[in-house]
This record gives structure tokens, sequence and C-alpha cells, in this order.
């Protein structure tokens, strides 16, 4: 992935994990449908490398065993993705 910053890798992780959650949902009523399954393949590896580069750069993006931490404990540190201040 090219070099985005904060605000950029959140926004492609948002749009990453919007296709995915589309795409899962079109394929609960289309599961044989090979195309959707192989674009879903290609969102969830990009959404997956998204978030493993954020977490890399500024700490995890979730709690509760989905992203290492460091030490000190990086999901006390802010802002916090849903904190306003988080995008400026």
């Amino acid at each position: 992935m090219a070099q985005l910053n904060r605000s950029e890798i959140i926004l492609k992780i948002q749009e990453l994990s919007f296709a995915c959650v589309d795409l899962n949902l079109y394929l609960d009523t289309h599961p044989d449908d090979a195309n959707a399954v192989n674009m879903y393949n290609s969102f969830s590896k990009q959404l997956n490398e998204a978030i493993r580069n954020y977490e890399c750069k500024y700490g995890p993006l979730t709690n509760f065993g989905y992203g290492k931490s460091g030490c000190p404990w990086q999901w006390v540190e802010q802002p916090w993705p849903w904190d306003r201040e988080f995008n400026c």
C-alpha cells in the first residue's frame, strides 16, 4: 500500500469494510456466484493489509483480541478512530 496518512488509511479501511459487508450480504443469497466470491476474497485481503498497515503505524483499531498492542497498552492512547479529533 502506498504511503498514506492516518485519515487516508482509515478511509480505505471503511471503504473496504463496506465492500466486504455488502458482498457478504449478496453472497448469502447468491452463494454460487464465483465472481462475487473472488471479489470478496480480494477485498478481504486488502482490508486485512490496510488494518495491519494502520496498526503497525498507529496502534490497535479494536480491542478484545483482534489486534496486538505494544507496551505500554496502546488502546488507551488517543485519539480513538471514532473521535472527531482523529481525522484532524
